[in-house]
């Protein structure tokens, strides 16, 4: 009989899962759900000149959540229009995402958006209180004197 040279398929999967396991650990990620609401940051290169055009949607599906290449799809409607787009969060394209505000949902991906239009304003959300930003009301002294 002939012997089997390959090693077994468990020590492959252990390898593998310990390289994604690293690479996710040495990259700061945000935890993306779907329902959250999020500003991606990314860069732009026009010619020679870099640029950060922000992307605000929520976020329809996150796929591949273990592995060490994790996509988002985020839509937004623009004009009328829906927009989608599918990023891999650890790109280096990816300057920063912002969580804005997070929804009560229910599935894991939310391809019924697609259909509805403006059906993002029904979600129940929640704001974020480390994003919320309190102001403080400055009180303005009005002058007695009219315009002269």
């Amino acid at each position: 009989m002939k012997a089997n040279n390959k090693p077994n398929i468990s020590n492959r999967m252990e390898k593998v899962q310990k390289f994604n396991a690293s690479v996710r650990a040495s990259l700061k990620m945000p935890s993306l759900n779907a329902g959250d609401i999020v500003k991606i940051h990314r860069k732009i290169k026009e010619g020679e000149k870099e640029r950060v055009q922000v992307f605000e949607g929520i976020v329809v599906s996150v796929k591949g959540k273990q592995s060490s290449s994790p996509m988002a799809t985020i839509r937004r409607v623009s004009l009328g229009t829906g927009v989608e787009i599918t990023i891999p969060i650890l790109s280096p394209a990816i300057a920063k995402i912002e969580i804005v505000k997070q929804a009560k949902v229910r599935r894991a991906k939310l391809y019924y958006l697609r259909g509805k239009g403006m059906r993002i304003s029904k979600l129940k959300t929640k704001e974020l209180e480390k994003f919320v930003v309190e102001e403080e009301k400055a009180v303005v002294p009005e002058s007695v004197d009219g315009p002269a």
